[in-house]
């Protein structure tokens, strides 16, 4: 699957652009969280958001090279983004800035990666 969206380059760009618009919105209500339940849902979200930027996000910029340089520019970029989203959201009213969050969104980059770099890896020996 990855692979399709590496020949699909353009496509793979449009849709880590409009994750990252989906991120910016979503920070940008106020607060649903309600109970303790919530705290679970908002977990999962953190987590498969950022899951899904990233490996459109390693997908895009990536595209299949083993350049230690595109990986470290990308995790950067990613850490970034999921560090300026909770300082967003400290301006949004009801909600707040969350290192937990942000280890959640971290959590998600770091599963993409090793998606990504598995199915690299898996790629040569074939």
């Amino acid at each position: 699957m990855i692979r399709w969206f590496e020949k699909r380059r353009k496509l793979s760009w449009l849709i880590t652009v409009l994750i990252a618009v989906f991120i910016f919105r979503v920070s940008s209500l106020p607060s649903w969280e309600v109970g303790g339940g919530a705290s679970i849902l908002s977990t999962i979200y953190h987590f498969l958001v950022f899951f899904f930027l990233s490996v459109f996000f390693f997908t895009s910029m990536i595209n299949g090279k083993k350049r230690k340089f595109f990986f470290f520019v990308a995790i950067l970029a990613l850490m970034s983004y999921g560090i300026l989203d909770e300082i967003h959201q400290f301006f949004v009213p009801g909600r707040v800035c969350s290192l937990t969050d942000f280890g959640w969104d971290f959590t998600g980059m770091l599963f993409a990666f090793m998606i990504y770099t598995t199915s690299l890896v898996y790629r040569k020996r074939m």
